[in-house]
């Protein structure tokens, strides 16, 4: 894995051709849209954490049902769990009204 920005593109290497560049990763990249700002304005489209969770747990489902083992079931259930606190902070950042904005 290289970093290419910061918490929003990464390039990952392909396993078996492990050639630099053959995959990329894009997090969807916000900024103020002013400096003092709390509105944000999209600079680059991408994906979420809460995507990329969701792939990795159904390619473990996927893996477990091929080749079941304590291991496979204990990382599922700990991406399960990362995913539900992201859902989580989401739902109490829209109760609060501060989701999509650049406020805590």
């Amino acid at each position: 894995m290289r970093v290419i920005k910061e918490g929003h593109q990464y390039v990952l290497d392909g396993f078996e051709n492990a050639v630099e560049g053959s995959q990329y990763l894009q997090f969807i990249d916000k900024e103020p849209v002013k400096p003092d700002s709390t509105e944000l304005v999209t600079i680059s489209d991408g994906t979420t954490n809460e995507e990329v969770l969701e792939v990795l747990i159904d390619r473990m489902k996927y893996l477990q049902a091929k080749f079941p083992c304590r291991e496979n079931a204990i990382a599922i259930t700990n991406l399960e769990q990362a995913l539900m606190w992201l859902e989580k902070r989401t739902a109490d950042r829209q109760k609060r009204g501060v989701e999509g904005k650049h406020e805590k």
